[in-house]
């Protein structure tokens, strides 16, 4: 559901760049007000492994789609919702900047779409009145579908109404409506799994994670193991990713009969698509083309290995990025407690 710069105009797209990094301070300073700082350091590798598993697009059968998890929901029930936002954040940027993963134009849009909503509202409002204190598993597991499947389904909507408002005439709005919503439904559900089987596993790693206990220490018995999957993931899992479109890209094109809509050129939209190709040093989770100018064949072992590489380089990436945002916010926390 990464959007790009062709469904959006700069007023739009500059408009939620101004949204998200608003939320994004705000969120630093709620960090900040907190105290206990023992979540903080998990910042990294949960981040390092959204990144990975967003790599993973998984075939919705019967559809010829594919969809990926967002990430913002598991991030929120282990972090809390301020956490979730910037590690978030962090992961999209990386994307953006490095993989050409969504639009520079478009990355406050991907921002708020898929962190604000599970983050601030599915997760206090949905997520934590059915689930309580996670201990049952029969309503942890009603709680990670519904409020993943409704995360989900509001930022697919906000993707609807951001590209009316850019006045994307291609895409009729009761029409983009009829196909976007049904096939995030069908990914939320996927993604509801994904949630529930990971907080089962913490909830008997280190059950004081999800318990609300403060002042504690990660352990390895938790860190270790989301590090190890990061790697894995997208080191190796990422090489069996379903090559059919994403939902996004597979509604325009029932609409439009296209899975790419054309940019309107314009002085900011050009500036930002040049920088983007400047720092996407791995465009689209590969290695560039080849020296002949020939496309990369999507079956090769290059591509597996550029996929590789990828997949542990962003990693690796989201990890120091969200790593160091969370030793900042950190230490300013102790500072202003010592205050």
């Amino acid at each position: 559901m990464h959007m790009s710069d062709a469904l959006l105009n700069p007023v739009v797209g500059g408009a939620f760049w101004a949204v998200s990094g608003g939320l994004i301070a705000y969120s630093a300073k709620k960090i900040r007000e907190d105290e206990d700082t023992f979540k903080t350091p998990l910042m990294a590798v949960t981040g390092a492994f959204i990144f990975a598993a967003q790599m993973i697009n998984f075939t919705i059968p019967g559809t010829g789609s594919s969809g990926h998890i967002g990430g913002g929901l598991l991030l929120a029930a282990l972090l809390g919702p301020y956490r979730a936002f910037l590690t978030l954040a962090s992961v999209l940027t990386i994307q953006c900047l490095f993989f050409a993963d969504g639009g520079l134009l478009a990355l406050g849009c991907n921002i708020f779409n898929l962190a604000f909503f599970p983050a601030f509202i599915a997760y206090p409002l949905i997520f934590k009145p059915i689930a309580g204190n996670m201990e049952n598993k029969g309503r942890l597991a009603l709680a990670s579908f519904i409020a993943a499947d409704i995360g989900l389904l509001m930022g697919a909507s906000s993707v609807i109404l951001e590209t009316v408002l850019s006045g994307i005439t291609e895409l009729p709005f009761k029409t983009f409506v009829l196909f976007m919503l049904p096939i995030h439904f069908c990914i939320g559900l996927v993604e509801g799994l994904v949630v529930f089987s990971v907080l089962s596993f913490v909830r008997k790693a280190q059950p004081s994670l999800l318990s609300g206990a403060t002042g504690q220490n990660m352990g390895r018995n938790i860190i270790v193991p989301f590090i190890i999957l990061a790697l894995v993931v997208g080191g190796m899992v990422s090489w069996f990713a379903s090559s059919h479109p994403d939902g996004l890209e597979w509604s325009m094109a029932k609409v439009t009969g296209k899975e790419e809509l054309e940019g309107r050129t314009n002085v900011i939209t050009s500036r930002l698509e040049a920088i983007q190709g400047k720092l996407a040093f791995l465009p689209d989770y590969s290695f560039r083309a080849t020296a002949t100018g020939t496309e990369t064949d999507k079956n090769s072992s290059v591509v597996s290995a550029g996929t590789s590489v990828s997949g542990i380089a962003g990693s690796v990436m989201v990890l120091a990025l969200a790593g160091c945002m969370g030793y900042i916010i950190r230490r300013r926390t102790k500072t202003h407690g010592h205050a």
